[in-house]
């Protein structure tokens, strides 16, 4: 699928290439989105499509089964992101690299500074934060029962509100002779909060400057008033 990018990127040549082995991967790169700093990886994609060849009987694997299993890779990678966070801590944090980049930690910490444990259900349907946020909660030494109830609630909602998605989606006509095209919607929709989000921060730095300015101005006719005095 040119428009996701490389093929790796593109479940349907995944599942072409691989074959029964398709799953087994999806269960990999699943765990790796999850905890381990890779955070373009077409985690959402995936989900949808093993609902969608499911459904189609493209894998023979069981619904009940495959969301199990997912969840538990889902959940695992969470477990390993967070206690890596745990043991690295600052180092880690103040890294910039091609992969792991100081602006993810940055962005993610603010969407865990404004929904606080939530952060780690709602994370889970945003990109890049979906990777992050475990590991900023290992940073921060959130209690770990804390921690591993809200990561299995989201790993969970995740997993299911995607997976099904597909499954129940996969045997609509458009939804099989335009495969490309709904996946390509999907990543756009993953996509939308991080849009906001930016725009929401863009808005707030320009009211910053704005009353940085108006301080400014302030000072400037209160030194003014000053000399004439």
């Amino acid at each position: 699928m040119h428009a996701l990018g490389p093929n790796w990127m593109d479940p349907q040549y995944l599942f072409d290439t691989y074959g029964t082995a398709f799953f087994w991967l999806s269960l990999a790169i699943v765990f790796v989105e999850c905890g381990l700093f890779f955070p373009i990886l077409p985690g959402d994609t995936l989900l949808f499509s093993v609902g969608i060849f499911i459904a189609t009987g493209q894998l023979h694997d069981n619904l009940l089964v495959a969301l199990v299993a997912l969840f538990a890779a889902a959940f695992a990678g969470n477990v390993v992101g967070y206690e890596i966070g745990r043991a690295v801590g600052a180092p880690l944090r103040h890294h910039d690299g091609r992969i792991v980049k100081r602006v993810y930690f940055d962005k993610t910490e603010d969407f865990f500074a404004k929904y606080g444990a939530r952060a780690l259900v709602l994370g889970r349907f945003v990109p890049i934060v979906r990777t992050y946020i475990t590991v900023v909660a290992g940073i921060g030494r959130m209690e770990r029962r804390h921690f591993f109830t809200w990561s299995a609630v989201g790993a969970f909602l995740w997993v299911v509100v995607v997976t099904l998605a597909g499954y129940f989606l996969g045997n609509v006509g458009f939804v099989k002779d335009h495969l490309e095209l709904v996946i390509l919607l999907i990543v756009v929709l993953s996509v939308i909060p991080m849009g906001v989000e930016y725009l929401r921060h863009r808005r707030q730095r320009g009211m910053s400057r704005e009353e940085t300015a108006e301080e400014s101005a302030d000072v400037v006719e209160a030194v003014e008033d000053a000399d004439r005095s």
